[in-house]
């Protein structure tokens, strides 16, 4: 009895010892546990921000390849426009080598040109001097065929319908249109003693310009006529133009010489035919009052102009 007693209380010291040991090992892992969790934590972050930093160099690296891959395009592309620069510099260089031989050829004509040039001047001023003159000329002719316009209105105003008289200046010429039923008989080229007048007032101012020439041209309209005197609308033109140049000849003793008688027809009319209105504006006689034609063309001759 005392050996199993002394059995059970060596086991339960035994027990007793060893379940002490056994709770200090416990602590002692428990306490190496938690300072393995505590560790493992931080290699847990450590390691987060590993991969963090990893994913950043990752797009860094992706970004310098992109960055790399630019880079070579602009590379590739410069050295094109290097190249295309060289072939115009080329070009350029061969363009200056013909031009330095255009040069010389031009520097060995130097003389020649230059005798040339002045001679080409000595016309141009030559000609500008003409040019000069027929200008002077045309300021003249105007400022002669304005006071002649004036003139001519001036003493056709009075007691003469304006719509029987018309007093124009047309770029070198002045003229007068006459309505046919002032001057002449119906369908005839006899003047009427109203006529005989207003060509007595035109007389004294043609008279006053001896320089002037004086064409009369007879109009109609497209009526047809023919009787025993007048063939049709030309004869007809004629013999009125002719009938005035005759009083201007004969009653007021204008130079002959000075005078053009001129038939139209019914041809370059002012109004249409069609009614009774455009048919007495085309029915006209025109005094037209202009320079000699031999004055003009010498005025044109380049011989006349001054040295």
């Amino acid at each position: 009895m005392k050996s199993i007693i002394k059995i059970i209380l060596c086991l339960f010291i035994g027990t007793t010892v060893t379940s002490c040991v056994s709770k200090k090992q416990f602590l002692a892992l428990q306490t190496d546990y938690d300072n393995a969790n505590a560790e493992l934590g931080k290699c847990g972050e450590s390691l987060n921000r590993y991969m963090t930093e990893l994913g950043v160099c990752q797009e860094d690296l992706s970004r310098l390849g992109n960055s790399n891959k630019n880079t070579k395009n602009t590379l590739a592309l410069r050295q094109e426009q290097i190249v295309d620069l060289r072939e115009q510099l080329a070009d350029c260089k061969g363009q200056r080598d013909r031009q330095m031989t255009q040069v010389g050829d031009l520097t060995v004509l130097s003389q020649a040109a230059n005798d040339n040039i002045r001679e080409t001047l000595s016309q141009l001023e030559h000609k500008d001097k003409y040019i000069q003159l027929l200008q002077a000329a045309k300021t003249k002719a105007d400022s002669i065929n304005l006071a002649l316009a004036v003139n001519l209105k001036g003493v056709l105003q009075a007691g003469i319908d304006d719509n029987d008289v018309e007093v124009k200046v047309d770029k070198t010429v002045v003229f007068i249109n006459l309505s046919d039923k002032m001057l002449y008989e119906s369908g005839s080229a006899k003047i009427t003693s109203r006529a005989n007048e207003v060509l007595g007032k035109i007389a004294k101012i043609i008279e006053s310009r001896p320089e002037l020439e004086v064409m009369v041209e007879g109009y109609t309209d497209n009526v047809p006529i023919k009787n025993d005197c007048i063939d049709d609308n030309w004869d007809l033109s004629v013999k009125r133009a002719s009938s005035v140049v005759r009083v201007l000849q004969h009653t007021y003793n204008i130079d002959p010489n000075r005078l053009i008688a001129a038939g139209r027809g019914e041809f370059n009319s002012l109004a249409s035919n069609d009614t009774e209105e455009g048919r007495s504006t085309n029915r006209r006689t025109r005094i037209i009052i202009m320079p000699k034609l031999d004055q003009f063309y010498d005025l044109l001759n380049p011989g006349n102009a001054p040295d």
